[in-house]
């Protein structure tokens, strides 16, 4: 991603501490998703990069990948899949359990959303331990399709969750700003 829109996202991006909890230092997207403008240069930006990836699907986590995620996966023309929190979705899911940086949660997704063999973008708005996208992962892989890319808008590189993600191939990785 350009400097200058890596310069314009993080004007617009603001720290709400303790919040949810004592210690932890919320990333407020507010400001990013009332401006427009930005978003479409963003998701352009981001699907620009994971062109060269080639994938199938993009899996948005829920919530806050929702909402460029949807966008990128009709940038990239192809279909949009959601994992969200346990007891939001109909019918038989696959089902992973995993701990928080300030908690524990369980993430779904319907059996049948991917089809074996798939190659999966997996879109999030921050990587931070890592926790949540490997939760991901492990979804994607039980339904037999492969993560060969991830999408980030921010990395809290101090958390270390790259190596929760086991990203070995920085081609398959983009984030607008690390902090």
């Amino acid at each position: 991603m350009n400097d200058d829109l890596s310069r314009r996202f993080a004007a617009d991006v603001e720290d709400v501490h303790d919040f949810p909890k004592r210690g932890i230092v919320f990333k407020d997207l507010g400001k990013v998703w009332q401006n427009p403008a930005l978003c479409a240069e963003l998701v352009q930006a981001m699907a620009s990069e994971a062109q060269a990836l080639e994938v199938d699907v993009v899996v948005g986590i829920e919530s806050r990948g929702f909402l460029l995620g949807m966008p990128l996966a009709l940038a990239l023309r192809v279909p949009f899949v959601p994992v969200r929190k346990a007891g939001k979705l109909p019918g038989e899911v696959h089902r992973t359990a995993y701990g928080l940086e300030y908690g524990e949660a369980v993430v779904e997704m319907q059996v049948g959303a991917l089809r074996s063999g798939q190659r999966v973008l997996v879109h999030d708005d921050v990587l931070a331990t890592g926790g949540t996208a490997a939760a991901c992962k492990k979804l994607v892989e039980a339904a037999g399709a492969e993560v060969v890319g991830w999408s980030f808008l921010i990395e809290l590189t101090f958390l270390n969750g790259r190596k929760a993600i086991a990203l070995k191939d920085e081609s398959a990785h983009f984030v607008a700003l690390s902090v």
